[in-house]
């Protein structure tokens, strides 16, 4: 009988098999001249093929895992390495990939009780945390009562942060519920709109990247429905912030509901020179924050959090064989209300030990070391006389294109790095021209990673 990884033989079943995993992921690293295999798709295709042969063979093969993770490995994006720079794609902390094993050889899941004992309370304990990060902690108001403690709900990303915004927005406010975004906004907000059933978006124009209050204003001010207003901290673009103060008193002026997608930016709220970018960030009913962004967390490590935990009750549900009402009644915790899904990981597992291990101080020390690279690339772009920069990072993102290039040329000149596997570099349309993406994630890069990027560029540059 194969081995289990859990039960008093795991560990022992384990020991060998991640030696060859981790023989396969070091042999990867060095087959690559850069972050990607050389070639292109249909050469890693290829590649991945030949290795794989019949994936559902008639008799099993004991060679499948040193087969298969060094086909994977090969053939990776490593998000470590420093030219890796095109996507919100973080290199994942070693201490969080070791809870993350952790995690799968418990296999713990959070949709009840029996299932998840230590992991559901330890998921608590986090989505308490990180909601009072952003929302402080209960107070008593001027009449006396305590405010109800905000929360928290751990999901799979922004994209499934953002629909249960707009789904508790939804069943707050009605049917009727219109959302209000900027063009910058990023695509699971409209399209969580449409997978609700509400009305058509209104989408603003963003001719400077960011929410224009005045055309917010005027939206307010023209529409009878109840709306609820997305704001956008660190696009996906660009890394901008929409002015978060201005909207939020616009919002609370007009009596709209707020949402504040944080999925990239969110990780400012670690560092102490960062956070005052996110100044009204307390006053959304919900944000979404995504820690496989800038938290450095292995995929997936998402959450929600709502200001007012009453909101939650939207999403009670009942199914007597997880949380039956003596059960409940009995003092085992209802979990099915904490997530749209049945079965559920426990990724707080890794976003706890990471915390708590680099406690806020660490954390913001990776922030600020990621966000000081970024200004220091756009200062060799700045000064370099063949570049032309967008504009000075926001976060950790910069845009830049060589000068007097066509789209075409800029678009050309992306795919050839990415072929050749020696750079990973994004691409944003902004202000009506194409430009390459440096989204730097990687606080292990040198100066040096930078140059280098930038020389890759120029050599790939039409004369």
């Amino acid at each position: 009988m194969p081995p289990l990884a859990s039960g008093p033989e795991g560990s022992d079943a384990l020991r060998p098999l991640l030696a060859t995993v981790l023989d396969a992921l070091d042999a990867g690293a060095r087959s690559r001249s850069g972050p990607l295999p050389a070639g292109g798709p249909h050469t890693v295709a290829a590649r991945v093929r030949e290795a794989v042969g019949d994936p559902l063979p008639p008799h099993g093969d004991p060679d499948a895992l040193h087969t298969l993770v060094h086909a994977l490995a090969a053939g990776a994006a490593d998000p470590a390495h420093p030219l890796c720079a095109a996507h919100l794609h973080c290199p994942p902390l070693a201490v969080a990939t070791a809870a993350d094993l952790a995690a799968s050889a418990l296999n713990p899941s959070l949709d009840s009780w029996d299932q998840a004992p230590a992991a559901s309370e330890l998921e608590t304990l986090l989505t308490h945390a990180l909601a009072a990060e952003i929302y402080g902690h209960p107070h008593q108001t001027p009449s006396g009562a305590a405010t109800a403690p905000a929360d928290a709900l751990v999901t799979t990303g922004g994209t499934e942060a953002n629909h249960l915004a707009l789904l508790l927005a939804r069943e707050a406010h009605g049917p009727t519920l219109r959302l209000v975004c900027g063009a910058n906004a990023h695509h699971s907000l409209p399209r969580a709109a449409w997978l609700l059933g509400l009305p058509e978006p209104v989408i603003l124009p963003t001719p400077t990247g960011v929410l224009d209050p005045d055309a917010l204003h005027h939206t307010l001010t023209t529409r009878p429905d109840p709306l609820l207003v997305a704001a956008t901290a660190g696009t996906t673009d660009a890394g901008l912030i929409d002015p978060l103060p201005t909207l939020a008193a616009l919002t609370h002026t007009h009596g709209a509901r707020l949402h504040i997608d944080a999925a990239y930016g969110g990780g400012l709220l670690f560092s102490d020179r960062r956070r005052p970018l996110l100044t009204g960030i307390e006053t959304a009913h919900t944000v979404t924050l995504d820690l496989h962004k800038l938290g450095w967390q292995p995929v997936a490590a998402g959450l929600l959090a709502v200001r007012d935990p009453h909101d939650l009750t939207a999403l009670h549900h009942h199914a007597d064989y997880l949380n039956a009402d003596d059960d409940t009644e009995a003092g085992l915790p209802d979990l099915l209300g904490r997530s749209l899904r049945t079965t559920r990981r426990p990724d707080a597992l890794k976003i706890a030990v990471t915390l708590k291990t680099l406690g806020r101080s660490g954390l913001g020390a990776l922030v600020d070391q990621v966000c000081d690279h970024a200004h220091a690339f756009a200062a060799l772009v700045r000064d370099h006389p063949g570049l032309e920069l967008h504009a000075p990072p926001t976060i950790s993102t910069v845009l830049f294109r060589p000068t007097g290039a066509t789209d075409t040329a800029v678009a050309e000149i992306r795919r050839r790095l990415l072929a050749d596997g020696h750079a990973v570099l994004g691409r944003a349309r902004l202000d009506g021209r194409l430009w390459l993406k440096t989204t730097l994630l990687n606080p292990h890069t040198r100066p040096a990673d930078l140059t280098a990027l930038l020389q890759l560029v120029e050599g790939n540059t039409p004369a």
